[in-house]
């Protein structure tokens, strides 16, 4: 198994490409910060001499090298089984309080450059004949979201749906997944409060996700537990209790 995964320098990406490797996975990399993938290969390498891991400079915002990087990676590795469309930005502000560069960028970022990766990945996945794609969304998505989360939850939500129409579509050989991450600590989050209710440590949380995503399910909220419960309520509770829990 080959699996590429944006957005792998650091937190959930970088997680997700030790707990793939030790499971004997390939890996294809990509960050904009190219010495922490480096850094990170050295230490898998270190730890699963036997792993071919290939590495690439990647700004999911820029369209074309989208393309060009998913590609040459492929041919490097001889082909890419599984996409995780991890890379993200979590930078925001209440909306109409000046910082519409914040939000905007997060927009780009996240569902903007979700979109390029995903045009990307099912090129080469309808080329081949076969693929995993793997959404990397979250519990936030579930409702609108206030103040600096407002953006965000919105291009979470984007991801959401581009997996649900990816899916629907039913393209021969390829299984999508969108995983739904609750209060995982990662360098993203570390500004927030280390006793937020609900955090799980980074290994932890990941190991859930990498479990949903080794089973090939079309949609979880991770860890199960609270997660499963706690976005079922999201759903329907009224959105002045929403405010409260989370």
């Amino acid at each position: 198994m080959t699996t590429l995964i944006t957005g792998a320098s650091s937190g959930l990406g970088a997680e997700m490409a030790r707990q793939f490797a030790a499971l004997g996975h390939d890996l294809a990399l990509c960050a904009r910060r190219t010495d922490r993938l480096e850094e990170l290969r050295a230490e898998i390498l270190a730890a699963h001499p036997g792993r071919r891991i290939e590495l690439a400079a990647l700004d999911v915002t820029d369209d074309a090298a989208v393309f060009t990087v998913f590609d040459d990676l492929a041919e490097r590795l001889g082909g890419i089984d599984r996409v995780i469309v991890n890379a993200g930005s979590g930078s925001g502000a209440a909306l109409g309080t000046g910082k519409q560069h914040a939000n905007r960028r997060t927009a780009m970022t996240n569902f903007v450059g979700a979109l390029s990766q995903t045009e990307a990945a099912l090129e080469l996945f309808r080329a081949q004949g076969h693929g995993h794609l793997v959404m990397i969304s979250s519990v936030s998505a579930l409702r609108g979201m206030r103040k600096a989360m407002t953006t965000y939850a919105a291009t979470k939500a984007g991801v959401a749906a581009i997996a649900e129409g990816v899916r629907s579509e039913n393209i021969r050989g390829v299984d999508v997944s969108v995983i739904y991450p609750g209060y995982i600590r990662s360098e993203m989050n570390d500004h927030v409060e280390q006793k937020t209710k609900l955090m799980v440590d980074t290994e932890t949380g990941v190991k859930a996700m990498v479990s949903a995503i080794e089973k090939r399910k079309h949609k979880a909220y991770v860890p199960t537990l609270p997660w499963l419960p706690v976005s079922m309520a999201l759903k329907v509770l009224p959105l002045s209790v929403v405010r409260r829990m989370v």
